[in-house]
């Protein structure tokens, strides 16, 4: 959902006061989910570009990045028990971080440092780093203007917003014939239009989907109205991210490639109600919204179109885990390891497993789902270890008759040799030598088969 939301993010800073007070030579840096944001770790550096004497920006150039931490309640600002948006980390609507060309250290570095002004928080335990990726991303986004006034001065800027016109014509053209042709297929099978799906979160809250798809128009109104309301945790997800969910599902679909823009939602209406966990009010904590709930809305997405089981496309991916490290030392660095991307750090603080396969743990089916598979790591030193999961205590379903997946689990083994099973969501202080074990789900089953159920049971011990 990092980059889908990108356009979000550009419509709601229009919105906000760009176009009107922008000058060549400002940026803006955003993060607040109320301005399409979708957690705030997920730093947004906008730039405008000018036409030759123009005084209004004719297009934008964006960059998102994670940064490792921007303050809150623990290290790595993805809390998981954290209940307002203030708790993790440093928020911002529309900052300029750039104006006239002058880079606003001292200005981002106080709006980096305010939450420590809330009770049990920090402000950014990593200001350096913060400081280099930002600019870092200005720079980017220079690099992006001057490669579009080079487009606009080869072919002139009618033409290019004329052809960008057409990326999005082009896109929302796919997406029509797609829900056209389901429609089709779906009224030949059993003469309705309306689709629905439900699933749920670990604590029992509903994600809905009712979707009422107009054959002729080649459009569709996806409801989610009878979701849960607004939860008492961080899995509360923004609007911007369940709008991101459906463009990657209706490019899914639509079985060609497309450019991810805005056309594809041209086709779709979205009922969402204020108040809900896909709709939270504006102080909500979201840091799990983006990474677990995002994950909940496309399975309901797929499940409603009857397209997949709710295999690793939709619940087993780079965002299954979230895992922060902070070193106990008064003189030591803090430090983030996110999963399936990349370690920053040469200090070695725990040992590598090899990851192996989960063997029976995928749904039984024509299809059988994708097996999990189990990650250990042996920690070196003391550590804070944070975890952030779903599918803990629901299952991934299987769908056309296929079983479901199993659920993950979360162990952590002690030296004295006890097995603490950590739960969805948690933090705790680690010794070394303690050990961590990740149990990711597995996949549901997809199509029936005369096959033994065979009820996967997790290990208690590893």
């Amino acid at each position: 959902t990092h980059t889908h939301t990108h356009t979000h993010t550009h419509t709601q800073q229009s919105e906000l006061y760009l176009k009107g007070s922008m000058q060549e030579g400002d940026v803006i840096l955003s993060n607040h989910p109320c301005a399409g944001g979708s957690h705030l770790p997920d730093l947004t550096v906008i730039t405008p570009v000018f036409g030759d004497g123009m005084h209004a920006p004719v297009f934008f150039v964006a960059s998102r990045g994670h940064h490792a931490d921007i303050g809150g309640i623990t290290p790595g600002s993805m809390p998981p028990h954290s209940t307002c948006l203030q708790q993790e980390g440093a928020v911002f609507t529309s900052f300029k971080l750039v104006t006239g060309g002058v880079f606003q250290e001292k200005a981002v570095t106080d709006a980096l440092m305010a939450p420590a002004q809330y009770p049990g928080c920090s402000g950014t335990r990593n200001l350096r780093d913060n400081l280099s990726d930002l600019r870092a991303q200005v720079a980017a986004n220079q690099r992006g203007c001057q490669l579009v006034g080079e487009l606009i001065a080869s072919y002139g800027l009618e033409v290019v917003q004329a052809y960008m016109g057409y990326i999005q014509s082009n896109a929302e053209l796919a997406v029509r014939d797609m829900l056209k042709d389901f429609a089709r297929r779906r009224r030949q099978e059993t003469g309705s239009l309306e689709v629905e799906a439900e699933d749920q979160m670990d604590d029992g809250t509903p994600i809905r989907l009712k979707v009422q798809i107009d054959e002729q128009q080649g459009s569709a109104v996806f409801d989610f109205t009878g979701s849960g309301t607004e939860v008492w945790g961080n899995c509360n997800a923004p609007r911007a991210i369940t709008l991101s969910a459906l463009i990657y599902c209706l490019r899914c679909m639509v079985g060609q490639d497309i450019p991810l823009n805005q056309g594809c939602l041209a086709p779709v209406k979205v009922i969402i109600s204020p108040g809900s966990i896909l709709q939270p009010s504006q102080n909500a904590a979201v840091v799990g919204g983006n990474v677990l709930t995002s994950q909940r809305v496309v399975d309901v997405i797929f499940k409603a179109f009857q397209v997949c089981a709710a295999s690793q496309v939709c619940h087993i991916s780079q965002n299954d885990l979230y895992l922060h490290l902070s070193v106990k030392s008064p003189c030591a660095a803090k430090i983030q390891f996110w999963f399936s991307e990349h370690m920053l750090f040469m200090i070695i603080l725990f040992e590598f497993y090899n990851i192996t396969l989960l063997p029976g743990s995928g749904g039984a089916g024509l299809y059988r789902g994708g097996d999990g598979v189990i990650r250990k790591l042996r920690f070196r030193s003391p550590v804070v270890l944070s975890v952030l999961t779903e599918r803990r205590s629901t299952q991934p379903y299987g769908l056309h008759g296929g079983k479901n997946g199993a659920p993950g689990l979360n162990l952590l083994h002690k030296t004295d040799g006890r097995v603490l099973n950590l739960g969805a969501k948690n933090t705790i202080s680690l010794d070394p030598g303690d050990m961590f074990s990740l149990f990711t789900p597995g996949g549901g089953g997809y199509g029936s088969v005369d096959e033994p159920d065979g009820d996967y049971q997790l290990p208690s011990k590893l």
